[in-house]
């Protein structure tokens, strides 16, 4: 049987959180997935003997200079030889069989390049992550998949994997917006598929609290996608709808957000408009 997904687990210097990524994926058929970890150039010892473990228990660790996390996810893409594709980051867990159950969903569905589910968070924070199905004008706006998804590498090679984006962070959303603009489809399965550690120390938190970063991150993206985003105008339409009438705006906040009953009702009646777009 040849095996039909890569877990590609990027590495760096998170070698603590391993033992629980591979434990995750242990009741996965082994003949139906490959693992490839890649140390991202990690200079912690205890992540280096912890891989090095690894290498001898016949894991299949891939070295690089560190690149980053995008550059360090390309290195197993490109060695890979399955159909499938599961980027899991080192310090997350997989629920083993939302990986075969993707599967059989997308050989049927080849409309779809991309399935995505919902997460479990554990850690520093607790609760379900469920995203909703896919909405091009959300991802638009900004990314709310996670990177654990199954993917197409068919569908990863022809928009040229990720980029290695210098302000690290969003390599995520960057891939989603190449795949959504060359008309690949994305297949929300209602499940959970993951667990999502939540770290007080993770890289986007610390991105998310640094405004020159975030400021960077928005004029990459509107350069690169300069004829399909702007952001600037959708915050122009909200200061002009607040300008135009405040007090109906901030009460159609108010009531949308703390009277959801008493809204819909309104809107069914035309008392109301359910949105502002086309004042």
């Amino acid at each position: 049987m040849n095996k039909r997904v890569t877990i590609v687990i990027p590495c760096f210097n998170q070698g603590i959180y391993l033992a629980d990524a591979l434990a995750s994926i242990s009741s996965c058929n082994p003949h139906f997935a490959e693992i490839l970890i890649v140390n991202d150039g990690s200079t912690d010892d205890a992540t280096k003997s912890i891989l090095a473990d690894l290498s001898k228990k016949g894991y299949r660790i891939i070295n690089q200079e560190n690149q980053g996390l995008g550059a360090a996810r390309n290195a197993g893409i490109r060695v890979a030889t399955t159909d499938y594709i599961l980027p899991l980051d080192a310090d997350n867990k997989i629920i083993a069989s939302f990986i075969e159950r993707a599967v059989q969903i997308l050989d049927k569905e080849p409309g779809y390049s991309v399935l995505y589910s919902n997460a479990n968070y554990f850690g520093d924070k607790e609760g379900i992550l469920k995203p909703g199905k896919f909405n091009l004008q959300r991802l638009m706006l900004g990314n709310y998949i996670d990177a654990c998804a199954i993917i197409r590498r068919s569908a990863l090679l022809e928009v040229g994997l990720y980029d290695k984006m210098e302000i690290m962070g969003y390599e995520d959303w960057d891939l989603w917006l190449k795949l959504a603009f060359a008309s690949h489809g994305f297949y929300y399965l209602d499940e959970t598929g993951f667990e999502y550690r939540v770290r007080k120390d993770s890289m986007m938190k610390d991105v998310n609290q640094n405004r020159d970063r975030q400021n960077e991150i928005e004029t990459y993206f509107l350069e690169k996608y300069a004829d399909k985003l702007d952001f600037p105008f959708v915050f122009d339409h909200v200061l002009y709808q607040i300008k135009k009438k405040p007090f109906l705006f901030f009460t159609h906040i108010f009531l949308k957000k703390y009277f959801p009953s008493y809204f819909a009702r309104l809107t069914g009646k035309n008392k109301i408009r359910k949105h502002f777009i086309y004042d």
